[in-house]
């Protein structure tokens, strides 16, 4: 079909009046630059002007109805389906079709990516804590300004201790005491060596401090003896030959 078959159709209407919206906008358009078209409009408007004049002067002439008849019968060939397009036409919504499915996958994809690196980044700050609390227990392991408090249960006085370093080849001894009472007046605690066999030896006399600490280094011992166990007896502060009963403190070696 031609351009001007295509708009031969709407000129019947647009001469009666009856043309509108984007239908109008484009015959006037396609009138702009169709000089056969506008001919064919303004045959159409004389015809129907002579048709008006018909109703109380002479008969229009046969040929101008009959030609405007002709133009209105074609009207109802508007009703078919319009001509399909080419092929090629639809390549472009066939492209937008496809760049919209591109773009929500890349959407979905970007998500979930969001959501893993913010799982990442809370489990980084998780180990980061944790290194940070590691970090401190070391810290206050390892200070050497800290106070050290033994705790006991309450109304409980701290029981004593006593740990034993023993070198047997040099015979080098240091004894070290803590919460130990005061020994009573004209007397002193006494360490011994028990060894493997014979009698127990003298390892050295000592009274704690205010607190209840004590220490014994390097007492006169022979080289070699084996130890068996370590005591601590009260004894007069010159000493005895052998321990007076009761034992305050016994050890064995490990």
């Amino acid at each position: 079909m031609s351009a001007h078959e295509q708009f031969a159709e709407d000129l019947a209407l647009y001469a009666l009046g009856a043309l509108a919206g984007e239908e109008r906008a484009e015959l006037e358009r396609h009138l702009d630059g169709c000089s056969q078209c506008r001919q064919e409009l303004e045959a159409l408007r004389g015809d129907m002007s002579l048709l008006a004049l018909s109703v109380a002067g002479p008969k229009p002439p046969a040929r101008s109805r009959q030609r405007l008849m002709m133009a209105v019968s074609r009207e109802p060939r508007r009703s078919a389906a319009p001509a399909r397009r080419p092929w090629w036409m639809l390549v472009p919504s066939f492209a937008a079709i496809a760049l919209a499915i591109a773009v929500f996958a890349l959407w979905s994809q970007n998500g979930g990516l969001k959501e893993r690196i913010a799982t990442l980044e809370k489990q980084s700050a998780a180990q980061q804590g944790e290194l940070q609390k590691a970090h401190e227990v070391v810290a206050t392991l390892t200070a050497t300004d800290a106070m050290t408090v033994t705790l006991v249960a309450a109304k409980t006085p701290p029981q004593p201790q006593g740990k034993v370093m023993y070198v047997r080849d040099r015979g080098s001894l240091i004894f070290l005491a803590s919460n130990m009472p005061m020994p009573p007046a004209q007397k002193m605690y006494e360490l011994w060596l028990i060894p493997m066999k014979g009698a127990p030896m003298p390892a050295g006399m000592f009274k704690p401090d205010a607190r209840g600490s004590a220490m014994v280094m390097n007492p006169p011992m022979p080289p070699g003896t084996e130890a068996k166990a370590f005591a601590v007896t009260v004894e007069p502060e010159s000493g005895s030959s052998v321990p007076t009963m009761p034992i305050v403190m016994m050890g064995e070696g490990e």
